[in-house]
């Protein structure tokens, strides 16, 4: 099991902004964020985490700074951490769309949720390098997600049971989580 490949992503990011073009790409926010599910187009990651919408920046697949016609293009355009856009800044590399392609054919996780690049994937492998998809926090980021989808399952379960201890065991760890993301939300 400790070769275990896990998605990359459930659901896939599909851009659906079909109104007018503004002439400034920020206006766009709100609209990429809901097309990109609140995630990073390239990690998969919840803004949530890195201190929500008002944190992220929106990256311009191909740079403005290369092709200025496409700065205000919507199609252009993806939802992304600080991190990652700051690794790519303006270069013009061998990048996957993120609405274009799926990402679960080039990129997986490991049962860490540590992100890897598919070996075979020319693509994958140069941004997994050049946007450090290699990063602790990626996969921690997944890990916690994992978690509370397994708490919800849990607590149905729970409900569903006449196990006090269960249930007191699952009350103290889900107030514990629950205070840590009620501390992660005032700190941002």
């Amino acid at each position: 099991m400790a070769n275990s490949k896990f998605l990359f992503r459930i659901h896939r990011p599909k851009r659906t902004y079909k109104g007018e073009e503004f002439s400034n790409y920020r206006k766009y926010k709100d609209f990429l964020a809901k097309d990109f599910n609140s995630r990073c187009g390239y990690t998969d990651c919840l803004d949530f985490w890195f201190g929500g919408k008002r944190s992220f920046h929106i990256d311009h697949f191909k740079p403005h700074s290369k092709y200025p016609q496409l700065k205000t293009v919507y199609s252009n355009l993806v939802y992304v951490s600080s991190y990652v856009n700051i690794a790519k800044s303006d270069d013009d590399g061998d990048y996957i769309d993120p609405c274009e392609t799926n990402y679960n054919d080039h990129f997986y996780r490991d049962k860490s949720g540590n992100i890897h690049a598919e070996e075979d994937s020319k693509c994958a492998v140069y941004m997994y390098n050049k946007l450090k998809l290699y990063l602790k926090r990626y996969g921690i980021i997944w890990m916690l997600e994992q978690l509370e989808e397994k708490m919800e399952t849990l607590k149905v379960l729970i409900q569903k049971s006449d196990n006090n201890e269960a249930k007191e065991l699952f009350i103290e760890v889900t107030f514990e989580y629950m205070k840590y993301k009620k501390y992660l939300r005032i700190n941002q």
